[in-house]
Formats: C-alpha cells, sequence, structure tokens
C-alpha cells in the first residue's frame, strides 16, 4: 500500500486540509478502481466499511490477488468534516457557499467534444485510451477558486479514469440503495443483487453534476455528440450506493458491506480467488430484491405543515398508489393529516425527524414510471 497526501488549501488559507487516498496493487497492470468514502461527512457508515476494505485490501495485496489498482480514500471530504453548528456535524453543504459537496463537479465531455474532433477512430479500447487521456488533461487545466472546488479537483483527478468508481454514501434513514447512469443498468445489476439494494436509481442525467455521474455521463455523452461514428462504450461503471441511514453504524454491516464490494470487484476480475471453487462461490449471485427504475420516477414525499411526524409503513415496503405512508399531527390542535403515496413502487428512503416544519422532504417512494425531469436528486 501506498499512501498518499493531496495539500488542499492554498498559500494564504484560514485553515489548511489535506486529503489521503491508500494506494493498492499496480497502476497499469489491469483495471482501475476508485472506492471514496463519506463526501458527504456527515454520512458516516462509508467510512467504517473503509476500514475494513482497507485491511482487506492490504491483505490480497500481500497475497498477490489484486489484478489492476484500487484507491481507496477513507474519508473524502476534510473540509466537511471539520464543520460543526452548535456541536453537531454539518458535513453536507460548504459553509462557506453553501454549495452541497457532491454538486458542481467539471462535466468533461464539454472540453473533450472539442479536443477530440478529428482524432478518434474505429478501435474502441484505443478511443477509450484517449478519451481518457484527455478527461484528465481537462482536469488538470481546472482552475479552482474555493479549497471545495480544489478537493473536488483531487477527486476528479484520482478518478476521472477509473475503470469503476463506488461513492459510499447513506441517506437520513434509508434502505440500502443505489444511484448510476441507465447506460449502466446492466452492469451494476450484480453489485445492486450483492449488496441487497431495495431500489436501483437510473437517468441518464440527474441534474447538478455530482460527483458519479461527472466520471460516467462524459461517455454517453461524448457517444451522442459524435453520432454514432465511432465506438465509445460506457467505459467507467460509476455509481453511488447509499449504505442505509445515517445512525446504521455497526462492525456486522460495514463487513459485510466490505465482503459484498470485494465479492463485485471479484466478478469484474481485479480481486482473484484463492482457487476455483473460490472463484466460482464469488460468481453466485443472491436473487435480486427489485428491478431498477428511472430516477424520474421517484414521487419525494414533502410535509404540508409542521407537526409530529408518525410514519405507518416501514423501509423497503412495495407501496400502492394512495396508500398511507405517514400521519403529521399538529401538537396544538391535534389536527392530523395522512400523507398519501401517489405512486406505487418501494418505500425507500425517510426522515429521521420526527417533528418536521413545512416544506419537510419526509419520504421518497421509487416508482416504476418516469414522471419528473430536471434536477431529480434532492439538496
Amino acid at each position: 500500500m501506498q499512501v498518499h497526501q493531496h495539500p488542499i488549501s492554498g498559500a494564504h488559507s484560514n485553515a489548511h486540509y489535506q486529503l489521503t487516498s491508500l494506494h493498492f496493487g499496480s497502476p497499469g497492470s489491469g483495471k482501475k478502481v476508485y472506492i471514496q468514502a463519506s463526501l458527504h461527512a456527515d454520512e458516516v457508515p462509508g467510512m467504517l466499511v473503509a476500514q475494513f476494505l482497507r485491511k482487506e485490501l492490504l491483505a490480497l495485496e500481500a497475497a498477490g490477488r489484486l489484478q489492476g489498482e484500487v484507491i481507496l480514500v477513507p474519508a473524502a471530504n476534510p473540509i466537511g468534516l471539520a464543520q460543526a453548528i452548535h456541536g453537531a456535524a454539518f458535513g453536507r453543504f460548504d459553509l462557506t457557499t453553501g454549495i452541497n459537496f457532491n454538486r458542481s463537479y467539471k462535466h468533461v465531455a464539454e472540453d473533450l467534444k472539442s479536443s477530440l474532433t478529428g482524432l478518434l477512430g474505429d478501435d474502441a479500447d484505443a478511443n477509450v485510451t484517449l478519451i481518457r487521456a484527455h478527461a484528465r488533461d481537462s482536469i488538470a487545466a481546472w482552475q479552482p477558486a474555493t479549497d471545495a472546488d480544489a478537493l473536488k479537483k483531487i477527486l476528479m483527478t484520482l478518478a476521472v479514469d477509473a475503470d469503476i468508481v463506488l461513492d459510499l454514501h447513506c441517506d437520513n434513514e434509508a434502505a440500502l440503495h443505489i444511484y448510476a447512469g441507465t447506460p449502466l443498468a446492466e452492469a451494476v445489476a450484480p453489485l445492486a443483487a450483492i449488496m441487497g439494494a431495495h431500489a436501483v436509481l437510473l437517468a441518464y442525467q440527474a441534474g447538478g453534476e455530482p460527483f458519479d455521474e461527472a466520471c460516467s455521463r462524459l461517455w454517453w455523452d461524448l457517444e451522442q455528440h459524435f453520432g454514432g461514428r465511432y465506438p465509445i462504450p460506457a467505459a467507467c461503471l460509476s455509481t453511488t450506493v447509499e449504505l442505509r441511514g445515517e445512525q446504521e453504524v455497526t462492525y456486522a454491516l460495514a463487513q459485510r458491506d466490505a465482503a459484498g464490494l470485494l465479492q463485485f470487484l471479484t466478478l469484474r476480475g481485479i480481486v482473484t480467488a484463492v482457487d476455483a471453487d473460490g472463484e466460482a462461490a464469488a460468481r453466485v449471485l443472491p436473487a435480486p430484491l427489485c428491478a431498477a427504475t428511472p430516477l424520474e420516477g421517484v414521487e419525494p414525499l414533502y410535509a404540508p405543515h409542521p407537526g409530529i411526524l408518525v410514519y405507518s409503513r416501514e423501509l423497503g415496503e412495495h407501496i400502492a398508489a394512495g396508500d398511507a405512508i405517514a400521519d403529521i399531527i399538529d401538537p396544538v390542535s391535534g389536527d392530523t393529516t395522512v400523507i398519501r403515496a401517489s405512486v406505487a413502487g418501494i418505500f425507500f428512503a425517510r426522515s429521521a425527524h420526527r417533528h418536521v416544519i413545512r416544506g419537510m422532504n419526509i419520504g421518497k417512494i421509487a416508482g416504476a414510471q418516469a414522471y419528473r425531469a430536471g434536477d431529480l436528486l434532492s439538496q
């Protein structure tokens, strides 16, 4: 393992941050995998999963069982980790700008549409190599104006040319679920089955330029831009894995999740098993818990007024249109409003707060039919 330190802050910053990345295997000897935890710094489960991954990757490297390179960033947001408001961690938004740490990443396809003109050919592998080189150049030319942008540039420098990108997050309270680009549906299906995902949410463009999409969307955007004249595969399997809720931080869950991620890497040929039986065992997948659905089909539920929030359905349940999901009770008058789903689907995320104010997001249902457009991610 090699440990790399990446300075984030400028020479005259009031505070000084640095990012640590852990590098396993041999660059250029196979596929490249990038895994990061807790880009939203107050989402802790991924950081604990990373501790188990670190231990296992060290052992796999020592045994010569890594075919390629794995980069692990166990705490992807040092800036957010240092933020607190009145004693409460506040790692989702940059307090300097108010911008979500998982938004506003550079979409390099805009540069590459020009820089690649006249250079692509009929060899898909050669095109992938060329596109990755130009993507690295585009990120290198990015001039960050804030520490948060400097962090984003470092993360993309590490990840933009990877074959697999796994961005580990969690929701407020949730069943495990996964976000990915629509062209990656088939590739991400084994990961969803292994991890026990209750929802797999697909979109060509989710809006807001999140990290995972900054690594993957460039491929189908370029394919569309060049009109199919050159073979441009979706060469980066980049996905956001939402590891349940913020409070589900246990050794048992973290060890299980780390084992699942390593099983997926075995399926993809990055980790080799000790024998043929182990290789075969890694390919035995559990039955999927859900079918993939469009992110445009997710119904967000909002509180129409303040009150006490009481859920009547559990996470992971199948919901019919019209079903009651929760009650909101006015603590003074006692008046109760029943919150109902308007779409059928999986109730996969909800609020950890039990007193809410008007407009708060109190739940998400993964419906099978697309009906929304625009920015599809919650802030």
